[in-house]
């Protein structure tokens, strides 16, 4: 009973910004790591950045100094703020975060289905 839906992509042009969002639903006991990964077709899925349930961060080189991963708690939501978009940043960005449900308490991990990011003039 756990979704995750993503949202905020969409047709950029280079150097500018997109602030993509990813809000868990369902029943929900807690939810744990979260993250944004990207795919470009033919490729393998890619993590981008991580954020824990304290606030912790990490980053791949590509994106460090540009992206921004935060979450909102109260809301069962992640962030990824994008500056400074590059062509090469065009992929679809996919929300993953594990979650514990209120009934069975298992943590367990779920992916959003997507958001494209177009990144080109």
């Amino acid at each position: 009973q756990v979704q995750l839906v993503e949202s905020g992509g969409g047709l950029v042009q280079p150097g500018g910004s997109l602030r993509l969002s990813c809000a868990a639903s369902g029943s929900i006991f807690n939810i744990y790591t979260m993250g944004w990964y990207r795919q470009v077709l033919g490729k393998q899925r890619d993590v981008i950045a991580i954020i824990t349930s304290g606030g912790s961060t990490n980053y791949t080189d590509s994106v460090k100094g540009r992206f921004t991963i935060s979450r909102d708690n109260a809301k069962n939501t992640v962030f990824l703020q994008m500056n400074s978009l590059k062509p090469e940043d065009t992929a679809v960005y996919v929300c993953n975060a594990e979650v514990a449900g209120i009934t069975m308490r298992r943590r367990m991990r779920y992916w959003g289905k997507g958001t494209l990011v177009t990144v080109s003039s």
